[in-house]
């Protein structure tokens, strides 16, 4: 049960920090860019983001014959963390920019053109990263274990988007998003063999029955779930360390001290002298 919790966590915490992120980063930008009068569009689309996925997620939950969509959608879930995983680790520095540059190009739109735009932007930034956590969440079991590591992810997402809004330039996003990879890849192995065995349980698969019992023996109970339940600790603890000692950019760094004054003119010092 203490592993759907710690699943749980990392899950939201990761997904939670995206979206929260998302909207940190929309919000600055409109700001700064003379476009304070969109910022509602991206409230409202948090909101239909919020109600999107919370609708999804009670769909997925509550779906008829559950056991029959257990397989195929752990495949589901697979794939798209895979993708994210890549998508992540390579553009993670770039984020800020990208996002940047998207609202750009929604928010400099005539008339309500542009509160749409950013409207539709946000819903579908912030509404993706809600369905992603639902469709990773209903693969975990532990009803209890799995709210109270959901809601604490959720919790460490806000506090973690709270530090980077004010200490923002000295937090590696980059490492945050390779540590929290490298765990969802190893949850993504446990997603193929679950996703797997339960497809050959329905007779979805060529040679189900063989499948089906090869793949008994690497259950979470077994001892080779045991070594993956190790690895979602060990390897993203083990990137963090490499990194934090051999890596040319810490973990934080150190604010850039304070600009000196520009000397006075030389003119100044004339009319001083006067």
């Amino acid at each position: 049960m203490l592993q759907a919790f710690f699943q749980a966590l990392v899950i939201t915490l990761r997904e939670g920090f995206e979206a929260f992120l998302i909207v940190a980063i929309s919000l600055a930008y409109l700001r700064k860019s003379g476009r304070s009068r969109l910022m509602p569009a991206v409230h409202w689309g948090i909101a239909a983001a919020m109600a999107a996925s919370l609708l999804g997620g009670y769909a997925l939950f509550h779906a008829p014959n559950q056991e029959l969509l257990d397989g195929p959608l752990a495949i589901v879930a697979a794939v798209s963390v895979t993708w994210m995983i890549v998508h992540m680790w390579r553009a993670g520095r770039r984020m800020k920019g990208d996002i940047e540059g998207r609202l750009k190009s929604s928010s400099v739109k005539p008339g309500t053109a542009a509160f749409t735009g950013v409207f539709l932007f946000t819903l579908l930034m912030v509404s993706r990263e809600g369905m992603e956590s639902a469709l990773l969440l209903m693969q975990l079991r532990g009803t209890l274990y799995l709210a109270l590591g959901a809601t604490a992810g959720l919790v460490g997402a806000a506090a973690i988007a709270w530090i980077w809004s004010r200490f923002g330039h000295r937090v590696n996003l980059a490492l945050f998003f390779q540590v929290t990879a490298i765990f969802l890849f190893v949850f993504v192995v446990q997603l193929v063999i679950r996703g797997t065995h339960e497809m050959a349980e329905q007779n979805y698969l060529p040679f189900s029955q063989i499948i089906h019992e090869r793949t008994e023996s690497w259950g979470p109970d077994s001892p080779f779930g045991h070594l993956l339940t190790y690895l979602l600790v060990i390897l993203p603890g083990g990137w963090l360390l490499l990194r934090a000692v051999f890596s040319k950019r810490p973990v934080f760094t150190t604010p850039a001290p304070p600009a000196l004054p520009d000397p006075p003119t030389q003119r100044h010092s004339h009319s001083a002298a006067r």
